[in-house]
């Protein structure tokens, strides 16, 4: 008679590994499922942001919790169903996963355009303020230029026209006052416009030296807002350029210069606004944006796809020994591409000679297969589901344990 005690104990080094790998398997199954959660409420959250600036706020939730459903039952429809098997119900669910995802990547492409986008967005901003700032300055510099020229000039002629009175050459003095040198009338008369001009050149200088200040305090504001966008700094830069326009309006009227065009800058609330989503934004299209927006719903949906779906509920153990004695019954088996066990679950031809009725086991097929332990190929062939090859696997080693069993008895009783 064998010894059955000197068969492996279940404690042996093999079995634990098995359990070991058992559960660590088991253990990312249920992992899977918080993992695509979260993936589906961080692509609903960049959805809907991105939906509801179109949309009403409530129908954008509707449509995004829609959305990312979508999403997760046509990923796991998927995995469950062969193209072969009905391609109206595949190509329908592709298409509902495609339009889903298409949605999706276009409404959460906002949503990473500003994240991505921000600083660029600052730093275009900053450079308009600067181009207008300099296109200003340039405008005031030559203005400045020219009131500074005018003024020499006249300062010059002032000059001049002293220097002849007073020597006596000057044309205005009449023949019989001509070459008389000293301080006359007429010299008196040319020398107060002298120093009227004089006194009004370094009037002019002391406002161009004002100018000067200001615009150093505005070049150093705009300089300021490339590291700090707080409101009192870009208040203090629309000041000084508002005093810039203020001095070089006064400075072009008393001279009758005409003004420069004084751009209008935007206000602080522009300056800092961020971006609102709005399809002018695949103009300038973002291929790091769309590509966190795609991944995101890529690993839902591969993650989804991958994600075993399980029965609804556990067999009873009246269903399972129902199960096993009518997958008994069939007798084409193989092993598949998906290496998966796929059987054929049409009659054979001798079966089809006798009448069999297949009945039983065909109820049995449509059992797993509402309950998920099988999978349809195509209209004459299914395959296992994950779930099933435990019951299965239990079941043989109940049947080949009872019938080691009744040997062992039938042993014992002729010895």
């Amino acid at each position: 008679m064998n010894d059955t005690s000197s068969k492996h104990p279940p404690g042996g080094p093999g079995y634990f590994l098995n359990r070991i790998q058992t559960l660590f398997v088991s253990m990312l199954r249920i992992w899977t499922i918080p993992i695509v959660l979260m993936l589906s409420v961080s692509s609903g959250f960049t959805t809907y942001y991105g939906l509801s600036h179109f949309i009403t706020p409530w129908i954008a939730l509707v449509i995004t919790v829609a959305i990312q459903s979508i999403i997760v039952i046509c990923s796991l429809e998927m995995a469950g169903i062969h193209w072969k098997a009905n391609r109206v119900r595949y190509f329908s669910v592709v298409a509902s996963l495609a339009v889903a995802i298409a949605a999706s990547i276009t409404f959460s492409y906002f949503k990473f355009y500003e994240i991505s986008e921000r600083e660029t967005l600052h730093i275009d901003r900053l450079n308009q303020l600067r181009r207008q700032t300099k296109d200003y300055l340039d405008a005031v510099l030559q203005i400045k230029g020219q009131i500074a020229l005018q003024q020499k000039q006249d300062l010059d002629k002032a000059s001049l026209d002293a220097s002849q009175a007073y020597f006596g050459t000057h044309n205005q003095i009449g023949p019989g006052y001509k070459n008389q040198v000293g301080e006359g009338p007429f010299w008196r008369h040319y020398n107060q416009i002298y120093q009227g001009k004089k006194q009004a050149v370094q009037q002019q200088e002391q406002a161009f030296r004002e100018l000067d200040e200001h615009i150093r305090q505005l070049q150093m504001h705009l300089n300021q807002l490339d590291a700090s966008r707080d409101e009192a700094t870009y208040a203090q830069f629309l000041k000084h350029y508002q005093d810039i326009q203020l001095g070089v309006n006064q400075l072009a009227s008393s001279v009758g210069v005409s003004l420069p065009d004084a751009p209008l800058l935007m206000t602080y609330k522009q300056f800092v606004e961020d971006v609102k989503p709005s399809f002018a934004m695949w103009r300038g299209f973002s291929w790091f944006a769309f590509a966190c927006a795609a991944m995101v719903d890529f690993f839902t949906v591969l993650l989804s796809y991958r994600l075993e779906f399980t029965a609804p509920g556990p067999l009873t153990v009246q269903e399972e020994e129902l199960v096993f004695e009518c997958l008994r019954q069939f007798t084409e088996f193989r092993i598949n591409q998906n290496d998966e066990l796929e059987m054929v679950i049409e009659k054979s031809e001798l079966e089809k000679a006798r009448r069999y009725s297949d009945w039983s086991r065909m109820f049995v097929v449509g059992l797993l297969l509402s309950r998920g332990f099988l999978r349809k190929v195509d209209h004459r062939t299914v395959e296992f589901a994950p779930n099933l090859y435990p019951l299965v696997a239990e079941k043989m080693s109940d049947k080949i344990a009872a019938l080691k069993q009744k040997a062992l008895a039938a042993s014992a009783s002729h010895e």
